[in-house]
Order: structure tokens, then sequence, then C-alpha cells
């Protein structure tokens, strides 16, 4: 392993730089770096050499060029075991550059800017850094290219120990991880300009929302961390985020074990319907469907009642909660065998209320929502833009002659959110702010009519339902209507909804189209 000499840095993101490059220098390295960078470590008192100095020319054209330049490239580039390559370099009087350290300008926090222009879009397109970035990286065995600062740390300590070298294998590890953060950008880059279209004067130019689906769809993931297996112990499993640092994949586990690949499952299912509400709820999740959902004057409240719904499938479940968890919650919570349970917070309370409980994971999700929804398919994916749609009073209309009274319409708007939810097909029994029974993923409606029924555990008889898509045949509500509940909510849309209105004005129901529908498969 050979000593590195000269590292060049030139950095947007300047956390932890001046310790690292302290610590660089006290190994004897010599730093070169460009404008901000330069300034920034030589008010703290670092010697540092502008990169002007390096090549005889001054950065031009407002920035746009500083590092490009045959004493840069060359200097990075060269093989150091290639006697071609080292005459070439002694002719020139190009220095050798052992490392690289760059990270790129903030195009995507620019791009995501309110009304930002054009022309500042692409003023933050990053030309030297990916240049450098690129060159450091193909030449891996020879130069260490370092694009993040969480890597400085350990950089720095392998260093130290290494009298100022580094491994080939540390060399190669951080190549992958560079050319991986150059392919994340461009791609950044492209799917931010497909938004460009139609004749523009780029100085007048204001980038439009997105609207549709790209040409070409780029993903960027960052691996989170390898999980003990999938669905199942044969299969292999991991997590990885959008760098958004907003929900579910990024969440902060403050107890208990690992998440499985299935507790993440179903702890994205819990935190999608707890944030359907804006009063204080619990949702229940067993296999991604709720065993149990309920609205409350607090948690604690909203908990128990979602519990009474079905406290045995309730056993081993997966908690979501839109409010901070408190200490009343908690001691609730805690007298039943949970998986996990997701909350914006934990108080202090709440987590010595759990303390006892050493595997029951608690995870504080920050807010967050999917824009789109993916799914494999052989040969490639499907694409679909996330099922947010809320009801407006305008959307729901009575078909029935009986109108819903107002405390049916208040249960039936609290069920339609909830049945959402559930796998299709899916009927949900509730009353107001409480699921009493729940019907899912049948292969027909009537059976999920029978066996939403049938797991209540709680009086069925006043109860509202709501079916996540609309009844192709009158023998669901008459179901419905069987089991005791006095309202219905479904999409309509059936060749036949003239028969199911006319079923159930025979049995006195009142019913609400929404004209939405929600399969969730």
């Amino acid at each position: 392993m050979s000593k590195i000499q000269r590292a060049i840095l030139s950095v947007t993101d300047k956390s932890g730089l001046v310790d690292f490059a302290r610590k660089l220098a006290e190994l004897g390295v010599e730093l070169v770096s460009t404008g901000g960078t330069a300034k920034l470590l030589r008010d703290s008192g670092i010697a540092v050499k502008d990169i002007s100095e390096l090549t005889g020319f001054p950065e031009m054209l407002d920035g746009r060029v500083k590092t490009l330049h045959p004493k840069v490239h060359g200097g990075i580039l060269h093989r150091r075991e290639d006697a071609g390559h080292r005459a070439a370099v002694a002719e020139h009087g190009i220095p050798a550059i052992d490392m690289v350290v760059v990270n790129l300008y903030a195009f995507e926090k620019t791009a995501a800017k309110p009304g930002v222009r054009f022309e500042e879009l692409i003023e933050n397109i990053d030309i030297g850094g990916p240049s450098m970035i690129r060159s450091a990286a193909k030449n891996f065995q020879d130069v260490a290219v370092v694009t993040s600062p969480a890597d400085y740390a350990a950089i720095a300590e392998e260093m130290a120990r290494s009298g100022g070298a580094l491994s080939k294998e540390t060399k190669w590890r951080l190549a992958q991880k560079a050319f991986a953060t150059t392919a994340a950008y461009d791609s950044a880059i492209a799917s931010t300009l497909e938004r460009v279209g139609g004749d523009f004067e780029l100085h007048s130019f204001e980038l439009k929302p997105a609207e549709g689906f790209p040409q070409n769809l780029r993903l960027s993931f960052q691996k989170v961390t390898d999980l003990r297996y999938g669905e199942n112990p044969h299969q292999k499993a991991a997590m990885y985020a959008d760098g958004s640092g907003a929900g579910v994949a990024n969440a902060r586990q403050v107890q208990g074990k690992e998440l499985s690949y299935n507790n993440i499952v179903d702890l994205q299912a819990a935190w999608d319907l707890a944030q359907e509400f804006d009063e204080p709820v619990c949702a229940i999740i067993k296999h991604t469907n709720p065993c149990g959902t309920a609205t409350g004057k607090t948690l604690a409240e909203a908990y128990m009642r979602a519990l009474e719904c079905d406290p045995v499938s309730a056993f081993g479940g997966v908690i979501g909660v839109n409010r901070v968890v408190d200490a009343a919650a908690a001691s609730e919570m805690a007298k039943l065998f949970l998986e996990v349970i997701a909350a914006p917070a934990f108080d202090e309370g709440a987590k010595a209320a759990f303390a006892s409980k050493k595997n029951l994971r608690l995870v504080e999700v920050p807010a967050g929502q999917q824009n789109w929804v993916l799914k494999n398919i052989s040969g490639g994916m499907l694409v679909q833009d996330s099922d947010l749609h809320k009801l407006a009073e305008a959307d729901l209309k009575v078909v029935t002659k009986r109108p819903p009274t107002p405390e049916e319409k208040r249960a039936l708007l609290f069920a339609w959110k909830v049945c959402k939810h559930v796998k299709s097909n899916a009927i949900l029994y509730a009353r107001d702010g409480q699921t009493v029974g729940v019907g899912a993923g049948q292969m027909s409606r009537v059976d999920s009519c029978k066996l939403g029924a049938m797991k209540a555990q709680l009086p069925l008889k006043g109860t509202v339902a709501a079916s996540d898509a609309f009844f192709p045949f009158p023998d669901g509500v008459e179901e419905i209507a069987k089991a005791g509940a006095t309202a219905i909510i479904q999409p309509g849309g059936s060749v036949r909804d003239q028969e199911v209105i006319e079923a159930a004005d025979r049995l006195g129901l009142a019913m609400i189209f929404t004209g939405a529908r929600h399969f969730r498969h």
C-alpha cells in the first residue's frame, strides 16, 4: 500500500470536512482545494494550496471551470505502475493526486425549491465534481475517492493505522460508492429536465411541476440495512431509502429487536391508515389488514376501542398511531403482546412503560407519504400513483329512498377511510369511530360480507358497512342487512346498481355512492 501524499478537496456539503482535512494534514498529506472549500480550510488554520497554484490557471467563467485541466485529471488518472504514464506526467510537470474528496452541487435541493428558474437549475449541474469522481473511481487502484462525509472517520482511522495509506479493498469500496453517486446524480438531472418541454427561452423559463409518468423510469435508492430474511426464512432481503429523509424507510427505532421484512410491510400499512385521520386514531394491523381501528378523545381510548374489534387477531400485531404515544396509552398497549408500534414520537412516560418489553419495537416515523406505488412483474415494473383520494361532500350521492341519519353518515365516512386499507374484496362493518367486523381478501364480495359479520366480536346491530368496490349482485346487500347493519357506503358503477338499490330500499337500508373505488391488491 502506498502512502497518500496529495489530496484534492472540493465539496458542497462541508460537514465534518475541517476535522477530516486536519487529520489528513497531520498525516503529511498536501491539501489542494477550490473556492469556498479552500477558504473554509484556510480560515480554520489548515494549510491548503489553491487549485490555481496547481493548474496555473485561475478559476474562471463564474466558477464553471476550476478543475477541468490536465494537471488535475492527469494527476488523478495516470497509472502508477505504467512506465509510459509516469514518463508523460513527468514530462508535463503533473504531480500525482492520490485522493479526491468531492461531493456535488445540491441539484436536487435546487430543483425542489418553489418557483426555481431554469437558469438557476442549470448552474447547479456540477461538471468538475463528477468528472473528478469518475476519474478517481476509474483509477481506484491508485487513487482513493471520497464522496460522503459519513466515510471520513473510517478513512482517517485506517490511514492513521497504516502510516497514511489505504488498502485496495477500501479504495475499491469507495470507487463503487462513487460510481453509484454519479449515477444517482445524473439520474436526478435527467428526471428533472424531462419536465422541461416546448419552446422556451432559457433565461426566462420556470420549471413546471411533474406531470404524468416519465418516459424513462430512473430509480435511485440507498441501502439502509440488510434484513435477517424476507417474507420467509429462505428469502434474502434488504431495505432501501429514497434519500428524502421521510417515511417508514427513514424511521428511527428507539427500542426493540431488529425489524423484519414482514414487520416493515405491516408497519407501512399501519402508518398509512393512521394518516387518514385528523383526530387521535389507533390502527392495529395483522398481515397488512386492519383487525381493529378506532378513534378516541385520547390515544389510550382509541387503542382500547380498536382492540375491542378483534382482540384475538390483535395478538402479535403492529400498531400505527397519529399522535405522540403517552404513558396512558403505553400502559394499555403494554398489556398485549405486540410486534411494533409506529408513532410520530414516544414521550418519556411511554418509554418507561415499555421498557420491560425488550423485544417490542418502538419506531418513530418522520412525516411523509409514498407518491408512487411500484410493483415488480417479470421483465418489468408497474407504477401507479398512491391512493390518496379523499372524499368531498360533493362526492356523496344518496341513492336510496332513505337518506342516512347524521350518526350513520359519520360512521359511514369513518368506515370508508378504513375500508380503503383492507385487502380486496373488502367489506367493513363499523359504528361511529370504531371498526366492528372486517371481511378481507375474499374471492367473492358476498363472502367478504359473511366473513366480516363472522369476525365481529361486538354487536353488529345498528352498524354500517363499507365496500371497497361495487356490489355485482344484491346478495351482498342482503347479507349486510341480515347481519344488522343499517346503511352502506360503496362506489357504485355496477350494471346491476338499480337491482342493488332496490334491494337496499326493500330492506330499509340507506346507501351512499362515492364514485371512487379502493381496490387494494
